[in-house]
C-alpha cells in the first residue's frame, strides 16, 4: 500500500499551489482536489499558454496523469462544464465524487444577497455560491452529485426546499425557479457529467492498495480555514491537510509528504485582519510585479511582507515536511526586505497567532535585498543575500524550504 502526497497552502491562499502541482504530477499516477469550489483559481504557465483552473485538479496538464474530485469539494455544474471544454475529452482521466454536493445558481444569488445585505460588515466572499451551498451541506439540505442522475427527483427536492424557505428567499430578492427550466437545465448537466459521476472513495482506496502514486490538492489557504483561519473572514471548507483525509474518504495513515506552498511575500483577498499588510508603495510594487489580481475574481490582490509567525502556525496545524517558497523574483530590486517575527497585542509581543489578528501589528526583522533572481534554476546561483534571507525564513518557520520558484514557467524551479 502507498501513500498520498498532500500539497497545502500555508498563507491566505493564491500561493501559486497550481505550478507545484504541476511540476509534481509529473511522477504522480492520480491528482486529487479535496476542498473548496470553483471560488479557488491556479494559474499554470506552460511556455507560452497560460492555463486557469478552478475545479479541475492542476494534473489534467499532465496527460499520464488522472484527476479525482473528492466529496469535500462543492461543484458548480455549470462552470465545471465550461472549465472541461479547455482540456477536450477527458473520458478515462477525470473522476468526480457521486458524494460531492452540488452549487447551482441560486447559491450564488444568496451569496451576493447576503454580502449586500451586511453592508461595511461584508466577509467580501467571491460571490459564487461557495458558503451557501457548505452551509446547505452541513444543514443537511443539500444535494450531492449523484442524484443528478435522476433530474426528475432532484428537481422535485429544489422545488420544495424553494417553497419550505418561500419567505427566506423573498426577502433576498430571490425568485423561484420555473419548474420546467430548471429540469432542462439538470438534464444537460447530467448528459455531460453523468460518465464521470462515480464512487472515488473506493476507488482511491483501490488505487493506494495498488501502490500507485496519489498527489492531493489543496484550494485556498491555511489562514482561510474554516476553524483554523481569521474567523469569519475565511472560506467555508477545511483548507488544511486534515481536510484532505475527510475530503476524500482517507484516513491519517494513508497521507505521506505533506508539502506547504508559501510566497516569498504575503498575500490577501477579501476583507479581514492582515497584520503584514504594506498600503503604501511597496505593497503597490509587490502587487505589480506579481500580477497579484485574483484568478478568479479579477480582484487586486492586498501585499504586504512575509508573516513567519502565521507561516510557523499553519506549519503546524499541517504537519508541513518542506515548504515551497514561489515568486522569489518578486521581491527583486528592493533595497530592503521585511519579515514579520512577532505581533504587537496591547503593548506585549506575542509568537504566536492570537484568536483575534485584528489588533495585533507586525514586528518587523529587516533583510537587506538582492537585484535578480529571475530565472535561476539553482540555490548556488541565487544572490548570497537571496540564499541568507531563505535560510532565516527556515529558522523562523521552523522547517526546510525545498522547493524555490523563481519565475512562473515550469523549469524555473530551484530543488534543494
Amino acid at each position: 500500500m502507498s501513500k498520498a502526497d498532500l500539497i497545502v497552502g500555508l498563507q491566505w491562499g493564491d500561493e501559486g499551489k497550481g505550478k507545484i502541482v504541476d511540476h509534481m504530477a509529473q511522477t504522480h499516477d492520480y491528482v486529487c482536489r479535496f476542498a473548496g469550489g470553483h471560488n479557488a483559481g491556479h494559474t499554470i504557465v506552460i511556455g507560452d499558454k497560460k492555463y486557469a483552473l478552478h475545479l479541475i485538479p492542476s494534473g489534467v496538464l499532465n496527460p499520464k496523469a488522472k484527476n479525482i474530485v473528492g466529496n469535500g469539494v462543492v461543484i458548480s455544474p455549470k462552470d465545471f462544464i465550461k472549465e472541461m471544454e479547455q482540456f477536450g475529452d477527458l473520458g478515462g482521466r477525470l473522476f468526480l465524487s457521486d458524494k460531492a454536493h452540488i452549487l447551482l445558481p441560486y447559491h450564488a444569488m444568496i451569496d451576493q444577497a447576503r454580502e449586500r445585505m451586511k453592508g461595511d460588515k461584508a466577509i467580501g466572499t467571491t460571490g459564487k455560491g461557495i458558503g451557501p451551498a457548505y452551509g446547505d451541506k452541513i444543514a443537511r439540505v443539500g444535494h450531492r452529485l449523484g442524484e443528478l442522475l435522476n433530474p426528475e427527483k432532484l428537481t422535485e427536492k429544489i422545488m420544495a426546499y424553494f417553497k419550505i424557505n418561500a419567505s427566506v428567499f423573498e426577502a433576498m430578492g430571490i425568485e423561484t425557479p420555473d419548474e420546467k427550466a430548471l429540469l432542462e437545465e439538470l438534464e444537460g448537466y447530467k448528459a455531460v457529467l453523468a460518465p464521470f459521476i462515480m464512487d472515488t472513495t473506493q476507488m482511491l482506496w483501490k488505487i493506494l492498495d495498488d501502490h500507485q502514486k496519489v498527489l492531493l490538492e489543496g484550494a485556498q489557504g491555511t489562514m482561510l480555514d474554516i476553524d483554523h483561519g481569521t474567523y469569519p473572514y475565511v472560506t467555508s471548507s477545511t483548507t488544511v491537510s486534515a481536510g484532505a483525509c475527510s475530503g476524500l474518504g482517507l484516513n491519517p495513515k494513508d497521507l505521506g509528504k505533506v508539502t506547504g506552498i508559501a510566497k516569498a511575500y504575503c498575500t490577501r483577498v477579501g476583507n479581514g485582519p492582515f497584520p503584514s499588510e504594506d498600503l503604501g508603495e511597496e505593497g503597490d510594487i509587490l502587487r505589480k510585479n506579481g500580477h497579484e489580481y485574483g484568478t478568479t475574481t479579477g480582484r487586486p490582490r492586498r501585499c504586504g511582507w512575509f508573516d513567519a509567525v502565521a507561516m510557523r502556525h499553519a506549519v503546524r496545524v499541517n504537519g508541513v515536511d518542506q515548504v515551497a517558497l514561489m515568486k522569489l523574483d518578486v521581491l527583486d530590486g528592493f533595497e530592503e526586505i521585511k519579515v514579520c517575527v512577532a505581533y504587537e497585542v496591547d503593548g506585549q509581543d506575542i509568537d504566536y497567532v492570537p484568536y483575534d489578528l485584528e489588533e495585533a501589528t507586525p514586528v518587523y526583522q529587516t533583510f537587506p535585498g538582492w537585484d535578480k533572481t529571475q530565472g535561476i534554476r539553482t540555490f548556488e546561483a541565487l544572490p548570497k543575500t537571496a540564499q541568507s534571507y531563505i535560510l532565516a525564513l527556515e529558522g523562523m518557520i521552523g522547517t526546510k524550504i525545498g522547493i524555490i520558484s523563481t519565475s512562473p514557467e515550469r523549469d524555473d524551479t530551484i530543488i534543494r
